[in-house]
């Protein structure tokens, strides 16, 4: 005996209007497009078909689903313990920049490979890359401190054709730096793009996990487990979120004219005073905040630059077409 079905809206509003993942989950679709997800598939209390969210291997394959049926995406597995990206909030960053980019260049998206993003902590999943080079042709360096995890990245890059070419992995050496050791000297980005450890310390992040899990009302017992995974440098470093966001905007003002917007997500809302006073310090030219909701989450990305006018409009002249 079910509960009394619920009216579920056709769309999911909150996320941006070209996410392909605004439609609520065609569950036969998906297993259709990845026959690795039948088996997670049930009905929820209301009869609904729908997965487990607090496992994460049901978590891991409903998002290698979505990246194969709406992106037809040939390939992606990530190692196991390595953090499973939710694919619908990790498709509206990408874009909510696009549409950054766009005001800077009379409402047109600059796409193809000529427009250059970086992504700080690409991590196994590879995703903002895969998205920004499959939504917009844009071309991407992806850097990372993880040797596995960039390891994984490659693999993910080579087995599908469509992103050959597209995509270069580098490894940080430095676990203090985020852009030293990563742009070059002669190098030019477009955006830059994070999702920047949100915890302070490890058991910060287990006490995180342990409410969302009570939030989903399962696993009250027993060991805890990560139902998106994680490894320690994804989830959490010294000072947390809003210290590892500060350390960023420092150093970006030493790549001033490498890049056209630095951005960064901002999980908690509270840490906005503290990125906006960073900024003022290192003296950006312009600050845009960017709101973004996926379920019942609220987020946002904070993106700056610190180009002036004229340089904008040269940028834009000499890269975007």
């Amino acid at each position: 005996m079910h509960a009394k079905k619920k009216i579920h809206p056709n769309e999911k509003s909150n996320l941006h209007p070209r996410n392909k993942n605004r439609c609520r989950y065609d569950f036969q679709r998906l297993v259709t497009a990845c026959s690795e997800l039948k088996p997670f598939v049930r009905l929820n209390d209301y009869g609904d078909e729908s997965i487990d969210f607090a496992d994460p291997k049901a978590v891991k394959i409903l998002n290698k689903a979505l990246l194969l049926a709406n992106y037809d995406l040939a390939y992606w597995e990530i190692p196991d313990g390595y953090l499973c990206p939710p694919i619908p909030g990790r498709a509206d960053y990408i874009h909510h920049m696009a549409d950054l980019l766009a005001r800077s260049n009379q409402g047109k998206i600059p796409s193809g490979g000529t427009i250059t993003g970086l992504d700080v902590g690409v991590g196994a999943n590879c995703i903002y890359p895969i998205l920004g080079t499959l939504e917009y042709g844009w071309s991407f360096v992806g850097a990372d401190i993880d040797a596995v995890a960039l390891k994984s990245a490659a693999n993910i890059v080579s087995k599908n054709e469509v992103l050959s070419g597209k995509i270069d992995l580098r490894q940080q050496p430095n676990s203090k730096d985020i852009f030293r050791g990563i742009i070059r000297a002669d190098e030019r980005f477009d955006l830059t793009i994070c999702n920047p450890p949100f915890h302070a310390s490890a058991a910060e992040a287990q006490a995180g996990t342990l409410r969302k899990l009570r939030n989903l009302n399962k696993q009250k017992g027993g060991k805890l487990k990560l139902n998106f995974g994680g490894q320690n440098n994804e989830l959490w470093c010294e000072g947390g979120e809003a210290n590892f966001v500060r350390r960023m905007i420092q150093q970006s003002r030493q790549f001033a004219n490498s890049c056209y917007w630095f951005s960064t997500l901002i999980s908690k809302k509270e840490n906005l005073p503290t990125v906006y006073c960073a900024l003022k310090q290192a003296e950006a030219a312009e600050i845009e905040t960017l709101p973004m909701g996926q379920g019942q989450k609220n987020s946002r990305i904070v993106a700056w630059t610190f180009l002036t006018k004229e340089a904008r409009a040269s940028w834009r002249n000499s890269r975007w077409k």
